[in-house]
């Protein structure tokens, strides 16, 4: 750990004498009776401490500080998780100083650049970021020539466009989102809802919070605040427009909604409420939407997958291999879900079905903006034939653009044009863990040179001879075509819970042929989230900063659990995607971690710091533990989930041939999911 002594001490000590530290740390005498805010402060500032090595004048308190607490029934598992971190930090960078005979040597370069560069913003987080967030260096002064960098890196060169590209999205593609359910909001009126019901929703209220989101929707907001009324209602406003300018098109639109809890009870009573809320607004007269339940995957699995593995490809451990098949659980589950649906859909209920896209319900089309200043609507932008194209990438190896990708601009911004990036680059003023990590950085120069290349004729890429790939995407504005879901069977672990949209597209390395996604110009969403989820993006604040630290440590190790090499695959993602993949995962989110919290404390939000800890400890304790080990539990997973992904479009293939025979079983099979699908409908 010697290594990262001098950084930590840099952070949390002063460089000269009349200046203060970029983050003090106040350490409280432990004394016996402590309330929680004394204690968190001492177990979070004696971890820092002992990082910054033994000569920080408070390094012997800290140390007796730890281990006493760790004694301490009320106090000791927290303290035995910043002890235990001490020594997983220490371990870890041991072993990468071996493994990589120039890391040492980069960590003595970083302590010569700080004591040069003291009061020195950018020189302290090159320095800092050259061994612990190399993905952040060079970026500063540089993002033109950085973006044209990358832009050249992930251009296409076609050699065929898609010779059937999707001509009537309202018929072929199956649009699909999630909608994320928590409890009610304090300040929830629910005289609307039965006296069970909320009897119901009080004892979920007390079971402890088995996952969390961005920002779900609590049972009982007003309609207004309500992200699933509001983007349903937005997506049938946008295929009415489409209806106007194609009168000819007149099918409805079929929206599979995968219905996700934060707590078990939950699973029971939200597909109940959703038809409540549905009822109670204006009609959806342009989709037909579909909400499934844990239950009704299940449902699916017990009455057709099982069937039809027993008829087609018999297995004795298929229902647990199907297990991935469902909605519950962190986002990859139901993510994999959304897109899988699409190929039972196209097999036993409708097979003009042809691709399914993706939305987040904070999302819209702002189809008048796209038609003035892009030239085509939204369904327009689906029907580009460069979803499905071949080429070469920018290495020259073949690819399939058989997925698709737009962006997103924020809803405060549209006025100034569609085109103008979500995420900009970040002026000066870094927060002290950012001195450690700070995608931020890396996104922005992403989102610039991915998501808002326009395709103009005469230019590289010019959308007809040359385009550009996609890495980093979006959970909503992506999709992908039927045949290469089956060919290539991607998806997202259900142990990712962060950044499912990024992680989709790595169970497709190190496979013989290469899928990738197709830059859609032009398809771009309205992001409204800021507009009225206010309360509930506030309520999942904390449990989505722990998650990013969770990123960190799922994506570096899930990458070593593929068959790619890491360096590749972490060259392939860079830079924002990439960023997560971390030589060092467990010092980075850890330091991040601890160093946020003492943020939140010297800035005098002692509860936000307090609940910083409670979240974190739990979920980093679990995180670590399902990383480590060999093979690690990640990896005993990942196996386990490819296979059961395999197995569910082996029994497609054979429940589709079985159809094209005639055969009694199957066709039995298919009256059964029809029936489940038909029960899942909701407006």
């Amino acid at each position: 750990m010697q290594v990262l002594t001098p950084i930590v001490k840099f952070l949390i000590q002063s460089q000269q004498s009349d200046s203060e530290p970029i983050l003090p740390i106040e350490l409280p005498t432990l004394a016996g009776e402590q309330d929680i805010n004394a204690v968190c402060q001492i177990l979070n500032g004696a971890f820092l401490i002992l990082l910054a090595g033994e000569s920080h004048p408070d390094f012997a308190q800290a140390q007796a500080s730890l281990e006493t607490l760790a004694t301490s029934p009320e106090w000791g598992d927290w303290a035995k998780f910043y002890l235990h971190s001490v020594q997983l930090i220490t371990a870890e960078l041991e072993q990468a100083c071996q493994q990589d005979p120039d890391l040492k040597a980069k960590f003595q370069q970083a302590e010569a650049a700080l004591a040069a560069h003291p009061t020195d913003e950018a020189a302290i987080a090159d320095a800092i970021w050259s061994v612990l967030f190399p993905d952040g260096t060079g970026i500063h002064g540089q993002e033109a020539a950085r973006v044209a960098t990358l832009q050249g890196n992930r251009t296409v060169t076609i050699d065929q466009l898609n010779p059937h590209p999707i001509q009537n999205p309202s018929k072929q593609v199956l649009f699909t989102s999630n909608a994320l359910l928590t409890t009610p909001l304090s300040s929830a009126d629910l005289s609307d809802l039965d006296a069970d019901f909320q009897a119901q929703l009080a004892e979920a209220a007390e079971e402890p919070q088995l996952y969390w989101y961005d920002h779900p929707i609590p049972i009982g907001v007003a309609a207004e605040s309500n992200e699933i009324l509001y983007g349903l209602q937005h997506l049938n406003e946008a295929v009415t427009f489409e209806r106007q300018q194609q009168p000819a098109i007149t099918d409805k639109v079929n929206c599979v909604l995968s219905v996700s809890v934060t707590h078990k009870r939950l699973q029971t009573l939200g597909k109940s409420y959703l038809k409540q809320a549905l009822a109670a607004s204006p009609p959806l007269d342009q989709l037909n939407v579909f909400a499934f339940t844990e239950a009704d995957t299940d449902a699916l699995t017990q009455q057709v997958l099982l069937p039809t593995i027993k008829h087609c490809c018999p297995n004795d451990e298929a229902a647990e291999l199907l297990s991935v098949f469902g909605v519950d659980g962190r986002y990859g589950r139901h993510y994999s879900f959304l897109k899988a649906i699409t190929a039972l859909w196209h097999v036993l209920i409708d097979p003009e079905i042809k691709a399914t896209f993706k939305i987040d319900l904070d999302q819209v089309f702002p189809q008048a903006e796209l038609v003035e200043q892009t030239g085509a609507s939204a369904f327009e932008h689906l029907q580009t034939p460069l979803w499905g194209a071949t080429g070469q990438d920018a290495t020259g190896q073949p690819i399939e653009l058989g997925m698709i990708a737009g962006a997103l601009v924020n809803q405060r911004d549209i006025q100034q044009g569609v085109f103008t990036p979500d995420v900009t680059f970040p002026g000066a003023g870094l927060q002290p863990d950012e001195y450690v990590f700070f995608s931020k950085l890396p996104q922005a120069l992403s989102t610039e040179a991915e998501m808002m290349t326009r395709y103009e004729s005469g230019t590289v890429p010019d959308g007809q001879n040359t385009c550009l790939q996609r890495i980093h995407v979006t959970g909503g504005t992506n999709g992908i075509l039927v045949d290469s879901l089956r060919r290539f069977q991607p998806f997202t672990p259900s142990f990712i819970g962060r950044a499912e949209d990024q992680a989709y597209i790595f169970s497709t390395f190190g496979q013989s042929e290469r899928l990738g996604y197709a830059h859609a110009s032009g398809l771009i969403m309205r992001h409204d989230k800021e507009g009225f989820a206010q309360e509930a993006i506030a309520m999942a604040k904390v449990g989505k900063q722990v998650g990013d630290y969770l990123r960190i440590l799922l994506f570096s190790a899930y990458a070593e659990a593929l068959p790619q090499s890491v360096s590749q695959i972490k060259t392939a993602t860079a830079p924002f995607t990439g960023c997560f993949i971390s030589q060092l995962p467990i010092t980075v989110a850890l330091l991040r971690f601890a160093l946020k919290v003492a943020t939140l404390f010297h800035a005098g939000k002692s509860q936000e710091a307090i609940e910083f800890i409670h979240t974190g400890v739990t979920q980093l304790q679990e995180g670590l533990e399902f990383i480590q080990g060999d093979p690690s539990k990640l990896q005993q997973v990942y196996d386990r989930e490819r296979q059961g992904w395999q197995l569910f479009y082996r029994a497609l293939e054979g429940i589709e041939k079985a159809l094209q025979a005639g055969e009694d079983w199957a066709l039995a099979v298919q009256k059964a999911a029809a029936q489940i699908v038909a029960d899942c409908a909701v407006n």
